[in-house]
Formats: structure tokens, C-alpha cells, sequence
């Protein structure tokens, strides 16, 4: 009995003092609820399986909501509802709810599995990432059919344009940073699901191309494309956009996870993917999210929840993987996980999204997009799998 009400007192000194905390240095309430959930024998309801699914849940349901009762905003075959899709596949490996695998399916025949009509944007075929891993799981051939073709005759087509932007560039090659999450992702997967190595070898090659055209080693970031190789921010410091390298990250990691373990370009991929996690985790802002620029967060002070997704996603990813210290990178998923539940609305709306860009840009708390919740998904499944 003692023992019990000694711990009940040090755990009603422990709420007071984080209600002095946060009203003292305006630090969140829930953040301090965080903290107090270390305390032995108090409860951790933020980071455990069923907390983590019921959220993402939640989110979820609002978007296939939104969907049903207002419509698609953007063309079912569109990046933005793609990049929807590859969060929605995701979860629906580790809900028992049906829905998602149901929406998904539907909207694949009711486009007749197609790619969109731009052949070569790597835009138009992002779709294809979610058509191979449902073809994984139903072994159903009219999901690939089409893709498949237009996979040979991107691995047959040269791509020795400059990548230099010009009119109708992105038509023809990836010379934007978010192209490599759209494009060879895709083509990954195909290689996976054929057993065709060519897909594969084509989606690496590009990607070498746009990475030797776009990275920055000194800064160990991706421009968006040639045009930003020489802008600046407000503090002099070069235009780095939040989402756009979180497209790269996303984009490496789902190489990697169909790249063989002797694959001669997985070491490259390996380097690059540490290099610019360790970069993105020592510019994480306090409250846990990343601003729209990334070395320039004064110029842009409200969280964004695209990026932040993205990179809650991919740092999870790499401790599941083992490839990042739990000990060291936990803590920064944590922040990350709390900063994009915190925007989460009680209708499951995700907020602080910024909108359609490639550059930097202010946003506002209530605004949505479905690509976010792709983005949101994906780092709630690979937390999922580390907690």
C-alpha cells in the first residue's frame, strides 16, 4: 500500500510539473504528456500498435469518405492520388478492415489498370507502384499488363537528354527531384514482381542521372531541379524544399526494398540513403516536424505535414531495417509521429499540409491534400512495425 501511494505521488508531481512546463516555456501539453508516459508504471497511449493503427485508421476512413461522397479531386490515375494509393496498400497489410484493398482494386479496373496518358511522365505512372503489389498479393495478370509494356519500352528508350529544364522535360526525363519517388519506384517493383532484372537496372541507372544532376554534396540535399541551383532564401542560405527531397528519401527507400542484397548499386544506395537521413535529423525543428524550406525555417514557421511524413516514414523504415541506431533515431520518429497526429482533426482531416508546389511556400493549419495522407500512412506502417 505504501508503495502505491508513494508512486501516485511521484506521478501527481509529475503532472504538475509538466503543466508548469508548459505553461511556463509553452511547450504542448501533449508533448509533456509524452514525457510523462516514461514514468515507471504510467502508460505509453501514444506509441503502441493499436494507438498507431486506430490513427491511421481514422485518416484513412476520412479519405475514402472524402472520396465517396464529394469525388476525386484530381484524376484517379494522378501522383497526388497515387501516392494516396501506396499509403492506403500499406495499411491494408496490417488492418483486418477490407476497404482499402477494396477501394484500391476498384479504382484499377475502373481505370482498366492504365497508366495515365502522358507514357513517359514519371508523374503518370506513379500508380503503377500500387497496381505491382496488388498484383503481388492477388497474382491477377491484367494488373500489370499495361505497365509492363510501357516498363519495356522505357528500359528500350536512351535518355540521353540534358536534364537541364526545358518545355515539356519532365515528359521525356526525370529532371525533378520528385520524379524519383514516381518513376523508378515503379519500376522497381516490377522487377521484383517479374523477376526481370532490366526494370530494375533502367529505374537505378536514371536514378543515378537525376542524382548526379541534383545533389548537393555539400549540403546533402537534392535541389528541385536546375532552375533552383542558384536561388537563395531570406537568410542567404539555398533553396531546399521540404517535400521534394521527402519524394527522394521515400522514393530511395521503396528502391531498397526491392533492391537484392548483391545488387551491385545497393551499397551506393545504402551511402546515399545515410548521408541524407543523418542531414534531414540534424535540421528537425522542435517541434518535431520540418518547415516547407529546409535550411531556412524562419522564413516559413508553421510545420508541414508531407515532408514530415516522408521523413517520419523513411527513418522508421531504416530502424526496421537495421540500417539506423533505434537509440539515436527513435527519438527524432517520436517527434515526428507527434507532430503529425497533432494535425490530425477528430474527423481524421490531416492538416498543415502544403498545397500542389515545387518550392517552398507558407501553408495553412486546415489544409489537406491526399498525397499527405499517402505520406502519413506510409510512416504510421513502418512505426507500426517498430514499435
Amino acid at each position: 500500500m505504501k508503495k502505491t501511494i508513494l508512486l501516485n505521488y511521484f506521478n501527481l508531481c509529475a503532472l504538475v510539473a509538466a503543466t508548469v512546463l508548459t505553461t511556463t516555456l509553452n511547450v504542448p501539453l501533449f508533448a509533456s504528456r509524452l514525457s510523462a508516459a516514461a514514468i515507471p508504471g504510467a502508460k505509453d497511449t501514444v506509441f503502441n500498435k493499436k494507438a498507431t493503427l486506430k490513427i491511421m485508421e481514422r485518416v484513412a476512413d476520412w479519405q475514402l469518405n472524402t472520396w465517396n461522397t464529394k469525388g476525386f479531386k484530381y484524376k484517379k490515375y494522378d501522383w497526388t492520388n497515387a501516392t494516396g494509393y501506396a499509403g492506403l496498400f500499406a495499411l491494408s497489410q496490417i488492418s483486418k478492415k477490407q476497404d482499402y484493398s477494396n477501394m484500391l482494386i476498384n479504382i484499377g479496373n475502373e481505370l482498366n489498370w492504365n497508366t495515365g496518358p502522358d507514357r513517359f511522365m514519371a508523374d503518370d505512372y506513379c500508380i503503377a507502384q500500387t497496381y505491382v503489389q496488388l498484383y503481388q498479393k492477388y497474382k491477377d495478370n491484367k494488373m500489370i499488363r499495361s505497365f509492363r509494356a510501357l516498363a519495356d519500352s522505357i528500359v528500350d528508350a536512351p535518355a540521353i537528354e540534358s536534364l537541364e529544364w526545358a518545355p515539356r522535360i519532365k515528359s521525356r526525363a526525370w529532371a525533378w527531384c520528385d520524379a524519383l519517388f514516381m518513376a523508378p519506384t515503379s519500376l522497381a517493383y516490377l522487377s521484383t514482381a517479374t523477376k526481370d532484372p532490366r526494370y530494375l537496372n533502367k529505374a537505378c541507372t536514371l536514378w543515378w542521372k537525376t542524382t548526379e544532376f541534383l545533389y548537393d554534396k555539400n549540403e546533402q540535399l537534392f535541389s528541385r531541379d536546375s532552375r533552383f541551383f542558384n536561388k537563395v532564401e531570406k537568410n542567404g542560405k539555398k533553396v531546399f524544399w521540404s517535400r521534394g527531397n521527402g519524394w527522394v528519401l521515400g522514393g530511395l527507400v521503396r528502391m531498397l526494398d526491392n533492391m537484392p542484397e548483391n545488387h551491385p548499386e545497393r551499397p551506393g544506395f545504402i551511402s546515399l540513403y545515410k548521408e541524407m537521413v543523418a542531414k534531414i535529423a540534424s535540421i528537425q525543428q522542435t517541434d518535431g516536424s520540418w518547415r516547407t524550406s529546409l535550411l531556412d525555417p524562419d522564413s516559413y514557421p508553421a510545420k508541414e505535414t508531407s515532408g514530415t511524413g516522408f521523413y517520419c516514414y523513411v527513418m522508421a523504415w531504416g530502424i526496421n531495417k537495421g540500417l539506423l541506431r533505434k537509440t539515436e533515431y527513435l527519438p527524432v520518429v517520436k517527434k515526428a509521429w507527434l507532430a503529425l497526429t497533432s494535425s490530425v482533426e477528430p474527423n481524421g482531416m490531416l492538416g498543415n499540409v502544403q498545397q500542389i508546389a515545387g518550392a517552398p511556400s507558407n501553408i495553412a493549419a486546415n489544409s489537406t491534400e491526399v498525397y499527405a495522407v499517402g505520406a502519413f500512412l506510409l510512416a504510421g506502417s513502418a512505426l507500426y512495425q517498430v514499435l
